[in-house]
């Protein structure tokens, strides 16, 4: 089985290079794609169901595709609707409208409200990457709940700079690659990155069995 993860920007790809060889096991080949924000995924998914569903009928291939989106200020539910109806437009069964006897190809994700809120529900990745953070921090009702957390980047910006951080700036993708290479994707508080984790490893031992 091959997966392909199609995600909005360079943060989240570096995320997933980090923590999906433990997710998949060898148990799947993957590649993922990297768009110019979630206007531009959103706008090009058409085209790209398009062509995998020719590649899934001409070539047999064994494909599966998951989307990963950030929130940020859309509806949660308005928004996994459209990526449900898109991949419903081009035939496709995802994982919320899984019907007994059919295979499986879609999996629609959404990280809340962006994927900075997996690196509040690992505290301990967090801390290891920049450890003059309070370990205190996620017992701070703002953070015991990370996808409720409003402009995630944000926040996890200001604390930075308040332990002591020099970041004039937010180095978005920096942070990315280097806390998800610490995380325990067994041991995270936010629902999203969970949602996440368990949908692709039902994906692949739902193809699998």
């Amino acid at each position: 089985m091959h997966i392909d993860f199609l995600v909005e920007e360079r943060s989240a790809e570096e995320v997933l290079q980090a923590i999906l060889p433990a997710i998949l096991g060898g148990k799947a080949t993957h590649r993922i794609l990297v768009f110019r924000g979630k206007q531009d995924l959103l706008k090009k998914l058409p085209t790209r169901l398009r062509g995998y569903r020719l590649r899934i009928k001409n070539n047999k291939e064994d494909l599966r595709i998951v989307v990963l989106v950030d929130q940020d200020c859309d509806d949660c539910r308005d928004l996994k609707d459209r990526l449900e109806r898109i991949a419903k437009d081009f035939g496709f069964i995802t994982k919320s409208a899984t019907r007994q006897g059919e295979a499986v190809r879609v999996v629609n994700r959404i990280a809340i409200e962006e994927i900075e809120a997996w690196f509040f529900g690992d505290i301990p990745a967090l801390r290891k990457v920049y450890p003059k953070l309070p370990a205190t921090m996620g017992n701070r009702a703002k953070y015991r709940d990370p996808d409720t957390v409003h402009r995630t980047w944000e926040s996890l910006h200001r604390e930075l700079q308040r332990a002591g951080y020099d970041m004039p700036t937010y180095p978005k993708i920096e942070v990315a690659r280097r806390v998800a290479r610490c995380m325990d994707i067994g041991n995270n508080r936010s629902r999203s990155f969970n949602l996440f984790k368990r949908s692709v490893e039902w994906l692949i031992e739902a193809n699998s069995s």
